[in-house]
């Protein structure tokens, strides 16, 4: 991380956004919290967040993933903490393993 830039690298977001078949304007439509094109493309790319950002983005994250979850699945759905889609988040476990793995489109 450089201290002039905060720019944190390429998120663990950005590797389950990925995953999940997600894009930014897919997040961006799924928000009910007024989130914008540019505020997903910082998080994706590890510009440095507020808490309350983080919040926001890792809420309407679970909102998109359950959406495209069939009624089954949503059951089994365990829904993302910030501290796990962002390094820098205090908390943050690089050793944790996402259980929601099995529900990933293939």
């Amino acid at each position: 991380m450089s201290d002039d830039t905060r720019d944190h690298g390429v998120q663990p977001l950005d590797s389950l956004m990925t995953r999940w078949q997600l894009t930014n304007h897919q997040l961006v439509e799924s928000s009910v919290e007024q989130l914008t094109h540019k505020q997903v493309q910082r998080a994706r790319k590890g510009r440095q967040l507020t808490l309350h950002l983080m919040q926001k983005i890792t809420r309407t994250l679970n909102d998109a993933v359950v959406a495209g979850l069939g009624k089954e699945s949503r059951e089994a759905f365990a829904p993302y903490l910030h501290r796990q889609l962002f390094n820098y988040a205090k908390g943050h476990d690089r050793e944790w393993h996402d259980p929601n793995e099995p529900l990933m489109p293939q």
